[in-house]
């Protein structure tokens, strides 16, 4: 969704509020697309701060269905976002600081990418389903959390290696 931050960025000491509605259903990333489970109207407290600049302070939640780092059940990922930056009116010089407007079309303010990126920054390292989640068997991939599989998932310790060999020479010669 687009914010026309025209009347904002070119009259002195103005502030706006403004609602603006996600219209993302889900979330394309390099990470994956994940659905989009619930999203709250996006809340922009838009302020000029002199010279076709403005100060926009951002104030939303969303929720992801993503899947459990450890055993791959849907599980749902809350972001609550509130944040702000510092936006200008498009010039013909080339900008320094030309990363922190690429939220701008124009006059207007593209609240999509802006969210997408505010997520992507707060992305979780390990999503869980629980904290003591126990994740899947390696051998027939049974989810643990459920009960225990058949499986042996015994390891032998590899510096015993070198014993082990002693003694099943010891037996073959005996």
């Amino acid at each position: 969704m687009l914010v026309n931050l025209s009347d904002v960025l070119t009259t002195a000491d103005k502030t706006e509020d403004v609602t603006a509605t996600l219209e993302m259903e889900t979330y394309d990333c390099r990470l994956g697309t994940y659905k989009v489970v619930r999203k709250d109207p996006v809340s922009l407290h838009i302020s000029n701060t002199g010279n076709g600049k403005a100060h926009v302070k951002v104030k939303t939640f969303v929720t992801l269905l993503m899947s459990c780092d450890r055993c791959l059940r849907d599980v749902e990922h809350a972001f609550d976002l509130s944040f702000s930056i510092d936006v200008h009116a498009p010039s013909e010089e080339i900008d320094e600081d030309a990363d922190e407007n690429i939220y701008m079309e124009g006059y207007q303010l593209n609240v999509e990418s802006l969210i997408s990126k505010e997520m992507l920054m707060n992305w979780p390292l390990k999503v869980l389903c629980k904290s003591d989640c126990k994740g899947i068997c390696k051998i027939c991939g049974k989810d643990l959390n459920l009960g225990q599989c058949d499986c042996d998932t015994f390891v032998p310790d590899p510096r015993m290696a070198a014993i082990k060999d002693i003694f099943n020479a010891n037996n073959k010669e005996v």
